[in-house]
C-alpha cells in the first residue's frame, strides 16, 4: 500500500513589502468576503468573479490589504498556497484596487507531500546525444528499447537506428557493481520512404512489442490542416539484428483538439486490441477526451473515454495484471494552451515542495484499464522532486520490474535515462 505522508512546517516571518495593493477601508461595501472550499485555486475564483483567471492577483492583494486592518484575514504569501476555511476579500471591480506601502506578519502553514529523488543511469554512444530526442521505450524480452523521434538522426543515409540496453546491465547500475555508463546496442531500423509518404512527418511518438516479434508505433504530423497521427505496425528480428516497418499499412488518427503539435502521444497493448492515448487530455481543451482502439491488422474499433487530465500525457507502461498502467503527465509553463484554470489532482492529493515552488510539473499518474474506458486510479500520483533551474520533458517510461520505473527525456534539458523508485521502496 502506499504512504502518504504529509508534512507540516510552521514558517513565520515579518519583512515589508515594497508595494501592496490594498483598499482603503471606506470602500469595504465595494467587496464581499468568500470562505474558500475544498477544490478552490485563486485563479478559478478570479474566473468566477472577474471572468479572466489571470486575475487572481486582485484577490491576492485584496486580501493582504485587508488582513493588514482585520485579523481575521491570513495574509497570502503564495497563490498556489490557500486552505479550506481561509477568508478572501473579494472586490467588485479589479479596477478598485489601490498602491499603498504595508508591514505585514505572515504565518503559513504548508501542506507538502512526499517527492521522489530520481537516480540517474549515465548513457555513452549515439543515443546521448541530445538530439536523439528519445520519444518512446518498450521492453522487449529482457531488452530495454529505446525510439528517437527521428531514429536516422545521426546518419546521412538510411532510415536510422533504434537502441537497446540488456536489462542486466541497468541492474549492475543500480545495484553498484558497475558505475560505467551504458552503452546501447545499435538495431538498424528499416522504414522505406515512410518518412516521405507521410505528409508533414514529425517523426516517432511510441511503441509497443506483443507476440511473434510484433511491434506496433505511432507517428505525429502535420499538415496545412493541422495535426494528424498515424498507426503503424512492423516486426523486429529476435536478436535484434533489424526492425522492419510495415509502410504498406497504416491507419490515420485524427487529433481531438486544435492545439499544435498534439498527438497520439502514448500506445499501449491490450489483449487483442491496441490503444493510443492523445497528448492532451485537459478538460477546458478536450472535455470529451478519448483513446483510440484498433485491432491488429490496424483496423479502427472504437473510442473509449479517457478521464480529463491536465497537461500532457507522454508516455505509458504496459498493462499489468490487474489492467492497471502509469504515464507520465508532464507540463512545461511556456505551453500556454494547456494552462489550466486549475489542477483538479494536485487540490486532492497536494504539491510536493519543489512543485509548490514552481509552474512545472513532473510526475507519473495511475490509470486503470477496461474495455468500456480508461479512469484515473483514486491514489496519489509520484511527484518527481523537480531540479532547480530546469524542467526534464520526459518522454518514454516502462516499468521496472518491482523496483519502480525507467524514464527517458527527449532533448530537454539533454538526454537523461533515470530510474524512479516506487514510493513504498523509497
Amino acid at each position: 500500500m502506499k504512504k502518504i505522508i504529509f508534512l507540516v512546517t510552521l514558517l513565520v516571518m515579518s519583512f515589508t513589502v515594497g508595494i501592496v495593493k490594498a483598499v482603503p477601508p471606506a470602500q469595504d461595501s465595494g467587496g464581499e468576503v468568500y470562505v474558500v472550499q475544498a477544490g478552490d485555486w485563486l485563479s478559478k475564483l478570479a474566473e468566477k468573479y472577474y471572468g479572466d483567471m489571470l486575475a487572481y492577483h486582485a484577490i491576492v492583494e485584496s486580501t493582504n490589504a485587508k488582513a493588514a486592518e482585520d485579523s481575521s484575514f491570513a495574509v497570502i504569501d503564495n497563490p498556489n498556497l490557500i486552505e479550506v476555511g481561509q477568508k478572501l476579500w473579494i472586490l467588485a471591480t479589479t479596477e478598485q484596487v489601490v498602491e499603498t506601502e504595508q508591514v505585514v506578519e505572515i504565518v503559513e502553514v504548508v501542506k507538502a507531500v512526499p517527492e521522489t529523488q530520481v537516480t540517474d543511469i549515465p548513457l555513452v554512444g549515439p543515443v546521448a546525444d541530445r538530439n536523439a530526442e528519445i520519444s518512446g521505450m518498450a521492453w522487449y524480452g529482457d531488452y530495454l528499447i529505446i525510439l528517437p523521434q527521428y531514429p536516422n538522426f545521426f546518419v546521412e543515409e538510411g532510415d536510422g537506428f533504434i537502441f537497446a540496453i540488456p536489462k542486466t546491465d541497468i541492474i549492475a547500475f543500480l545495484d553498484g557493481a558497475s558505475n560505467e555508463p551504458l552503452e546501447p546496442i545499435q538495431i538498424p531500423f528499416i522504414a522505406p520512404d515512410l518518412q516521405e509518404t507521410i505528409t508533414g512527418f514529425q517523426g516517432y511518438e511510441a511503441i509497443v512489442f506483443v507476440e511473434d516479434n510484433k511491434t506496433f508505433l505511432t507517428v505525429e504530423s502535420e499538415t496545412e490542416a493541422g495535426m494528424l497521427g498515424y498507426l503503424v505496425t512492423g516486426f523486429i528480428e529476435p536478436d535484434l539484428s533489424a526492425l522492419t516497418i510495415d509502410t504498406e499499412n497504416m491507419t490515420e488518427i485524427q487529433p481531438q483538439t486544435g492545439v499544435g503539435n498534439m498527438s497520439e502521444e502514448s500506445l499501449i497493448a491490450a489483449g487483442e486490441t491496441l490503444v493510443t492515448i492523445y497528448e492532451a487530455n485537459g478538460v477546458d481543451i478536450n472535455s470529451s477526451a478519448v483513446s483510440h482502439v484498433f485491432d491488429k491488422s490496424l483496423a479502427f474499433v472504437e473510442t473509449i473515454p479517457f478521464p480529463n487530465v491536465e497537461y500532457r500525457i507522454t508516455d505509458a507502461t504496459v498493462l499489468d495484471g490487474s489492467n492497471r498502467f502509469w504515464a507520465i503527465n508532464y507540463f512545461y509553463p511556456g505551453d500556454e494552451d494547456l494552462l489550466p484554470v486549475t489542477d483538479p489532482m494536485a487540490d486532492v492529493y497536494g504539491e510536493g515542495t519543489t512543485h509548490a515552488q514552481n509552474d512545472g510539473v513532473e510526475r507519473l499518474v495511475e490509470f486503470q484499464y477496461d474495455k468500456t474506458g480508461i479512469t484515473l486510479m483514486d491514489a496519489s500520483p509520484i511527484q518527481l522532486e523537480l531540479l532547480e533551474d530546469e524542467l526534464r520533458n520526459w518522454e518514454g517510461l516502462v516499468r521496472m520490474d518491482a523496483r519502480g520505473f525507467l524514464i527517458a527525456t527527449d532533448k530537454y534539458p539533454q538526454t537523461i535515462l533515470s530510474f524512479v523508485p516506487l514510493p513504498d521502496a523509497n
